[in-house]
């Protein structure tokens, strides 16, 4: 699926509704350049999970968590120089816990992910420097409730 958003207040609500349906083990995967939006598309994530805590990028933790309606693990790999780092870090064990991980740079750390999770790719257009272009593609059968999102 893919959204145009018109600015940050799209994203946030974008993010938002994902948040609303998102289910227990989902594993969405960001990727985008830098400045793009991923963290403001979590922030709306967060909402959508009823998350009141202030969500930041872990840039320097590589990992955040937060308490809502379920778990989320705010993870950001930008830093990780090889996948083993954040293997060791116990990565399985959150991917596959009774909450929603969500990776920002994911695209480092491809060849640990999941079987299955939702790639959420953000993109800056060029004719509007606030536009983003945001396509959702469901890896696996697991998202395909992803269909259901509009705004």
């Amino acid at each position: 699926m893919e959204f145009i958003s018109t600015g940050v207040n799209y994203t946030l609500a974008l993010g938002k509704k994902l948040g609303e349906i998102v289910k227990s083990g989902d594993v969405i995967c960001l990727t985008g350049d830098l400045g793009a939006g991923k963290t403001h598309f979590t922030k709306g994530l967060a909402e959508g999970l009823k998350i009141t805590d202030p969500i930041t990028s872990p840039t320097f933790t590589i990992l955040n968590e937060y308490e809502g309606r379920l778990k989320l693990f705010h993870f950001d790999v930008y830093r990780v120089n090889d996948p083993e780092e954040i293997t060791l870090l116990g990565f399985d064990e959150y991917i596959f816990d009774h909450g929603v991980s969500v990776i920002e740079w994911a695209n480092y750390i491809e060849p640990i992910l999941p079987e299955e999770y939702l790639n959420v790719e953000i993109t800056k257009c060029n004719n509007n420097p606030e536009e983003r272009k945001i396509t959702m593609t469901p890896v696996g059968q697991r998202y395909n409730y992803v269909e259901e999102i509009s705004l």
